[in-house]
């Protein structure tokens, strides 16, 4: 079999992947991207393409048990679950609900709040030399709510916007029919216009986009096992289909499939894979939705694609690599069908993938401390192909000895000690 050489391998050819390969490609390296599938076809494929300045509160465990009731019937749109892999993920949820409070919830907004102003502009930075700039449509989005009780939570998000200067607007009815005239909305409905997030039609497109501009500055993509990854003194080694990649250098970048290599190495970290889905449909009646909105209390999201309108659900905590079970975005259709005039389904069935979370909901970005040459760059959760290209920079500032622009600490695994 042939070697060829390379000064760093990424493993993983999803958003965080190929940015991070783009950023050390401009930086003089010559970098391997090694992927099972082609790029952009799993996690990066399927999440709604959403880049947004604004989400500073994490997912939280309610502290109230009759609010944790609410979810055993299983029925709900935010999340479902297998009831025989719960206990599997009785740890993860301990370590969540551990930081399910003011001092957890800061942490992760003051860890996330330079990754989110600044993924606008890294991805622009990208899309110009990609040609794509015409995807990014600075449209803003709607957090909508039927309840008064669910938009009075929205106070802490609310100050931490105001505090890093998020751009903002509290509507009412007519304010949310302005700007979405086709959405049959409430008498007391609310909504929250985030005016800096920026979205795409097709999130697979964009990733896509960005590997070929990393191919045509000539940097090298193959299909591969990331399993065959081994170390021989100084030198990394894994197996793509032209025959042995080997540098000195590699980056997992694995996503929810990340600890199926290194725990075997050695490296425990608490991550887990959130399951979800999303289907597209027409719009009946010569509807238009003008940019993606979120039901909030219901639990799914809406947003315009070039394949019609994607509708996606909630949280599916399940294993990773079982049998799909989309009660949630069934569920969640019949709801959004009462908002807006959907219409047929584009697709024969629903889509699935999965996320690589945390439980503190941000990523992991550093050297490993068992193995000379390996890095981790995985765990972005729900916002992958938002802060793909700034956590990717991150990777490349660590792997050169600079000093950057953004603060690595946060995304250490000394979190999790």
């Amino acid at each position: 079999m042939s070697h060829i050489n390379h000064d760093v391998i990424i493993l993983g050819a999803g958003m965080v992947g190929i940015s991070t390969a783009l950023h050390l490609q401009e930086s003089g390296l010559n970098v391997a991207l090694v992927d099972r599938r082609g790029p952009g076809e799993e996690t990066s494929h399927g999440n709604a393409g959403i880049i947004e300045q604004d989400g500073m509160v994490p997912l939280t465990i309610p502290s109230n048990p009759l609010e944790v009731l609410k979810f055993a019937s299983n029925r709900k749109i935010h999340m479902h679950y297998h009831p025989t892999f719960m206990p599997r993920l009785t740890s993860w949820l301990f370590r969540m609900w551990l930081l399910s409070n003011p001092a957890g919830i800061d942490r992760y907004a003051r860890g996330v709040q330079p990754l989110r102003q600044c993924s606008a502009d890294e991805h622009a930075y990208f899309a110009k030399e990609a040609d794509i700039a015409s995807e990014f449509r600075h449209t803003g989005w709607i957090h909508l709510y039927h309840c008064a009780k669910t938009f009075a939570g929205t106070a802490t998000a609310r100050g931490y916007a105001d505090e890093f200067g998020v751009d903002y607007e509290v509507v009412d009815r007519s304010g949310l029919e302005a700007l979405e005239p086709y959405i049959d909305f409430g008498d007391d409905d609310h909504g929250i216009f985030w005016k800096g997030c920026v979205n795409v039609g097709s999130p697979k497109r964009v990733t896509k986009a960005y590997a070929e501009l990393f191919i045509k500055r000539g940097g090298d993509f193959y299909t591969g096992d990331a399993q065959t990854l081994r170390q021989a003194g100084d030198v990394w080694r894994v197996t793509g289909e032209t025959g042995d990649l080997t540098a000195p250098k590699v980056v997992v970048a694995l996503g929810p499939w990340s600890l199926d290599l290194v725990k075997p190495m050695g490296y425990h970290f608490p991550l887990a894979a959130k399951r979800g889905y999303h289907q597209h449909f027409e719009s009946r009646d010569g509807a238009v939705l003008n940019r993606p909105i979120v039901d909030e209390d219901v639990g799914f999201l809406m947003t315009p694609t070039e394949r019609g309108i994607r509708l996606t659900s909630g949280i599916e905590f399940a294993h990773r690599d079982s049998r799909k079970t989309p009660s949630q975005i069934y569920r969640a259709t019949d709801h959004a069908r009462h908002l807006y005039p959907l219409g047929k389904p584009v697709d024969e069935e629903p889509w699935m993938g999965s996320r690589p979370c945390f439980p503190d909901s941000l990523p992991l970005v550093e050297k490993a401390d068992k193995h000379d040459g390996l890095y981790f760059n995985f765990g972005h959760g729900h916002m992958g192909f938002a802060t793909g290209p700034a956590t990717g920079r991150m990777m490349a500032d660590l792997m050169l000895g600079r000093e950057g622009g953004l603060d690595r600490n946060a995304f250490s695994s000394k979190r999790f000690k």
